[in-house]
């Protein structure tokens, strides 16, 4: 269980986990040019491209798809030449967020996504234990009212999620119709 008094000092944005999903990636550029809307005292917030070259081709992926590859076996796969596009990111994105699963990754990734299902802004959690990322919902959830924005929780007891957000202490997906 995670600790409800940890102070979050660093915070991943994410767009362009999949290069035809455009909301984040048009988030995450903004932020780039122009931040001030996202920074806070005492909190390092970086806006981050995630699948640049399949943002720039607008598919899914190029060879395997970024949100399935944050598995410990790709991250510590060997770097050779013919090694997917997407695991090679993996490891450069782990790298820079990461390491995961360490004291030194990021407390916070929140990761865009676009979906063509009919579930409007919703937010997908994977650890029903984690008491940061519950009342962040919460106060996401609270702020938006009378909107909706169900909260979607992906946990299972024997799984070990491989998604990009997986990298971070807090891993928090929002999709978007």
């Amino acid at each position: 269980m995670s600790s409800p008094c940890a102070r979050v000092r660093r915070v991943g944005l994410f767009g362009g986990t999949h290069g035809n999903e455009l909301s984040g990636v048009l988030l995450v550029r903004h932020w780039q040019q122009d931040g001030a809307e996202i920074q806070r005292p005492g909190v390092q917030v970086n806006p981050f491209l995630t699948n640049p070259r399949a943002v720039e081709r607008c598919t899914r992926y190029i060879d395997c798809d970024l949100n399935r590859v944050f598995d410990l076996e790709s991250l510590g796969r060997p770097v050779v030449e013919d090694i997917p596009y997407e695991v090679r990111r993996a490891q450069e994105i782990n790298h820079i967020f990461g390491p995961k699963g360490s004291d030194d990754a990021y407390d916070l990734i929140f990761d865009l996504h676009n979906t063509t299902s009919n579930m409007g802004g919703t937010i997908i959690l994977e650890n029903s234990r984690d008491d940061f990322t519950i009342q962040m919902v919460h106060y996401i959830k609270n702020s938006l009212a009378p909107e909706p924005c169900p909260a979607l929780l992906i946990e299972h007891p024997s799984l070990k999620y491989a998604t990009t957000r997986s990298v971070a202490k807090h891993p928090v997906g929002k999709y978007q119709t």
